[in-house]
C-alpha cells in the first residue's frame, strides 16, 4: 500500500490532461520499471511528446495477464477545487487530485504490483500497458494495439482498471461521434422564406434524432444489467448564425451513439440518414444546394465479455465477487477485446460518479481492495493460472 501511495502522489503531480503531453510521466514510470530491470516499450505519437507503455515481466511466452490503464486525465477548466488538483491531498481516509478515480489509482497500484512481480518466479507473465489519449475517444491505444497484434505473443486475460468501486464489469456500451454538417442558403432576415435556414435544417434533425431516442427506450433491445438499459442517441452541441438578421447558410450539429451490443450503430446511422432524407429533398425545392452531410469524428466498440467466460471466473477468485456489472461509460477494454482478441472485463478503485468533477478522489479502503486483487493475481501467476 505504501508503493501505491507513493506512486500515486507522483502521478498526480503529472497534469497530464488529454490536450496536454504525457511524456513526463511515461518516462517516470520506464525510469521505475528499468530500476526493477525491465526495459518497456515506448510508442510515442507523432510528436515525440504523447506515448504509450507496455511492458512484460515473467516467461517469454503466451498467456498470463495485462493490467491496463490510461494515463490521460480531463482538464480542471471551470470547476471549483478545494483542494490542489494536480497534487494528491490525504485527507479523511481519501485521497483528492485529478486522475485519483480516473484512473491514476489504478495505475499507481498496476505499477506497484508490476513492480513486485518482477521479483518472483512467475509461470505466467504479467503485462502492463498503460496510454494516452483515453478521455478523447480512446485514441492513443490504438498504435499500441497495433504493436500487439504483431507480437509473437498476447495475454490470455485483460483487466482494464478503470473505477467500477472493484465490482466485475463484464460490459460497456459502444460510442459513435458524428458531425452533421448542416448546407442551407443565407438570405436577409425580412426575406427569410426565400432562403434556406441551416439551423432549422439542424433542428429537425435534432428532432428526428429525438424521436429515434424514444423508439430505442420504448421498444429497441433492452439489457438490464445497465442502469440506462437501451441504445442511447444525444446531442451535445449546436452551432450556427453569424447574427441575427442573416439567414444562415450554415450550421453543425455534434450527436453521439451509445450502442449496446445488440445494437449497430451505423445501421442506426443509416436509419436517421432515410428518415431526415425528406427533409432534405423539401429544402431543395428552395435552395438546390441544401443538404446534411454526416462525418464519423470517433468511435469505439463496446464491450460484451460473456459471464460464463472463463476470465469470468478467474476475476471473482481473485475478488470475491460472486456478481457482475456493465457500465454506461465506455473503456479501451472493447478495442482489447475486438481488434486482437483478448477476454477483457473492467474491474478497478473509485467511482466514476467521482470522475471528472472538481475534489475528485479514491478511498485507502479502495486502494487497499485493489492492492490486495492484485496481489492475489500476482501469486495466481506464480503458481500458473
Amino acid at each position: 500500500m505504501n508503493q501505491t501511495v507513493d506512486i500515486l502522489n507522483d502521478l498526480v503531480g503529472f497534469a497530464s490532461v488529454s490536450r496536454d503531453p504525457n511524456r513526463k510521466l511515461i518516462d517516470y514510470v520506464a525510469e521505475k520499471l528499468a530500476k526493477s530491470g525491465v526495459d518497456p516499450i515506448i510508442i510515442p505519437d507523432e510528436s515525440g511528446k504523447k506515448a504509450n507503455l507496455y511492458a512484460v515481466t515473467g516467461p517469454d511466452i503466451d498467456g498470463g495477464v495485462m493490467l491496463s490503464g490510461h494515463t490521460d486525465v480531463v482538464p480542471i477548466d471551470g470547476q471549483n477545487w478545494t483542494k490542489p488538483a494536480f497534487s494528491c491531498t490525504y485527507e479523511d481516509g481519501k485521497y483528492y487530485g485529478r486522475g485519483t478515480a480516473d484512473m491514476k489509482g489504478f495505475v499507481a497500484a498496476a505499477i506497484a504490483s508490476f513492480i513486485d512481480a518482477t521479483q518472483l518466479d512467475l509461470s505466467n507473465p504479467l503485462h502492463l500497458a498503460l496510454s494516452y489519449d483515453e478521455e478523447i475517444g480512446c485514441i492513443g491505444v490504438r498504435s499500441l494495439i497495433d504493436m500487439m497484434g504483431k507480437s509473437p505473443h498476447k495475454p490470455a486475460f485483460c483487466i482494464v482498471g478503470e473505477p467500477t468501486e472493484m465490482g466485475l464489469a463484464t460490459g460497456h456500451k459502444g460510442k459513435t461521434a458524428i458531425r452533421a454538417n448542416c448546407q442551407g442558403r443565407e438570405g436577409h432576415s425580412a426575406l427569410a422564406p426565400m432562403a434556406m435556414n441551416a439551423l432549422h435544417l439542424a433542428c429537425d434533425l435534432a428532432g428526428e434524432i429525438r424521436h429515434m431516442q424514444d423508439e430505442l427506450a420504448r421498444a429497441g433491445h433492452k439489457d438490464d444489467d445497465y442502469n440506462v438499459p437501451y441504445t442511447t442517441m444525444h446531442v451535445g452541441r449546436i452551432e450556427g448564425g453569424v447574427q441575427l438578421n442573416i439567414v444562415p447558410n450554415a450550421a453543425f450539429i455534434d450527436f453521439e451513439i451509445r450502442n449496446l451490443a445488440e445494437d449497430d450503430p451505423m445501421a442506426l446511422l443509416d436509419k436517421l440518414k432515410d428518415r431526415i432524407a425528406p427533409i432534405i429533398e423539401i429544402a431543395k425545392k428552395t435552395a438546390p444546394e441544401a443538404n446534411i452531410q454526416f462525418t464519423i469524428t470517433n468511435t469505439y466498440p463496446g464491450l460484451n465479455t460473456p459471464k460464463d467466460a472463463e476470465i469470468v471466473s478467474f476475476m471473482k477468485a481473485l475478488t470475491g465477487n460472486n456478481t457482475t456489472i456493465k457500465m454506461a461509460f465506455g473503456t479501451e477494454g472493447g478495442l482489447f477485446s475486438r481488434d486482437i482478441g483478448i477476454p477483457t472485463v473492467v474491474c478497478g478503485p473509485g467511482s466514476m460518479d467521482q470522475g471528472h468533477k472538481p475534489d475528485e478522489f479514491v478511498s485507502a479502503e479502495q486502494l487497499v481492495q485493489c492492492d490486495t486483487m492484485l496481489s492475489a493475481l500476482n501469486q495466481r501467476l506464480v503458481n500458473g493460472i
